[in-house]
């Protein structure tokens, strides 16, 4: 894998500690040989791209630095600190968060369940400690500031479902959940495939948007003058 810096207007790298970091990371599939060896740097307030052709192991290195791959061998470190994700659960905890090309939203329900899913709230005191009531009145308010703060202007209706929605609202829910709760690092995987000139604008917004706020980008895309025009450095 070979490094090639995109964006010289883009912000310089900060020096340091990688935000997130791999080292010799080694995943097979039975005879198949999906990554051999990868090394992988990524800093505070950089977007770094990942590109290459259809199979060459992009999307299970992503898979395997948010846990939903576990590598065969190889070393993972968020922060400097030593890292074994063993599901996806594990990695956003320690402040990743991934938009998967599948995009695993829940079609059954609404918008602001699925922003908060896996993080559901309960209501205060005894309806919450002990009846684990949700307090579906302030999800549903903290899920339109957030997609209000993102500037989505095609989802109107915070309590439609998502098996009502196009595939660009959907890929629009997705980002807004990542950008929502990721604290260290987002992952992006193909964000725009699905969206129209408008949105897909809004979402390269966002991405500025994280690295000024200091987060950490990664960004796998066959839009390359996307990925010219956002990235500061690209992997092969």
């Amino acid at each position: 894998m070979s490094d090639y810096r995109a964006n010289s207007k883009g912000a310089e790298r900060p020096a340091g500690e990688p935000v997130l970091s791999a080292r010799g990371i080694v995943k097979t599939f039975g005879p198949v040989v999906a990554l051999d060896g990868v090394d992988l740097d990524l800093h505070r307030g950089e977007v770094l791209a990942i590109i290459g052709d259809n199979g060459a192991g992009k999307s299970t290195l992503i898979k395997c630095l948010v846990g939903a791959e576990i590598p065969d061998a190889g070393q993972i470190r968020v922060d400097g600190k030593d890292m074994r994700f063993r599901r996806p659960q594990d990695a956003r905890n320690a402040g990743i968060e991934t938009v998967f090309q599948t995009l695993s939203l829940s079609p059954a329900l609404d918008i602001a369940s699925n922003l908060f899913l896996g993080r559901e709230r309960v209501r205060q005191g005894f309806l919450g400690r002990w009846l684990r009531l949700l307090d579906k009145a302030a999800m549903r308010q903290d899920a339109e500031r957030k997609v209000a703060e993102l500037g989505i202007t095609t989802i109107q209706d915070i309590n439609q479902l998502v098996e009502t929605l196009s595939g660009g609202q959907r890929q629009a829910v997705a980002v807004a959940r990542a950008v929502a709760f990721g604290s260290k690092v987002i992952v992006m995987d193909e964000p725009t495939a699905a969206l129209g000139v408008r949105e897909s604008g809004q979402v390269l917004e966002t991405v500025r948007q994280l690295r000024h706020r200091g987060l950490g980008v990664i960004l796998i895309s066959h839009n390359m003058p996307q990925v010219f025009e956002l990235a500061d450095r690209i992997h092969i």
